[in-house]
């Protein structure tokens, strides 16, 4: 895993899938540090999804660091659906409420939506990302043991 977490963005999305299915918790902080820098494209969806996968408070964590990090920016369009899918997963399954900070009424996710929106980038609701990051994990978990 380490050799394709260390290549390019076809064999970093492969490798956070494949962590993220086996809930390879080894590679947490990895992973964490690749979608905190996000120095290459597509990838960091793959890393949210493992992160998803492992589903604990750590995760969570860097979940918000990479959201403080990367929702004021509203001219980049990187892993910010991802990661907020994720984010209310978490909050959902843990009970938590680490992404309503995020999610209040034009707060930092409507305003990343309407920065993105005018460089022609779709809308994103919170409850789109959750339902798609809980499609994933559903899918894996069809295929993994508990």
């Amino acid at each position: 895993m380490e050799a394709l977490l260390g290549y390019e963005w076809r064999s970093r999305l492969t490798a956070g899938w494949l962590i993220g299915v086996d809930r390879r918790e080894q590679f947490r902080a990895r992973i964490g540090d690749l979608l905190l820098a996000s120095e290459v494209c597509y990838s960091g969806g793959a890393y949210c999804f493992a992160l998803a996968r492992f589903g604990t408070h750590a995760d969570a964590e860097i979940l918000t660091a990479y959201l403080d990090r990367y929702l004021p920016c509203t001219d980049l369009h990187y892993d910010q659906p991802a990661a907020l899918g994720a984010l209310l997963r978490f909050d959902a399954l843990l009970g938590t409420r680490h992404a309503d900070r995020f999610t209040e009424p034009d707060g930092l996710w409507d305003e990343w939506v309407t920065g993105v929106g005018r460089l022609g980038y779709p809308s994103y609701t919170p409850a789109e990302q959750r339902r798609w990051t809980d499609l994933q994990c559903e899918f894996a978990n069809g295929w993994t043991r508990p």
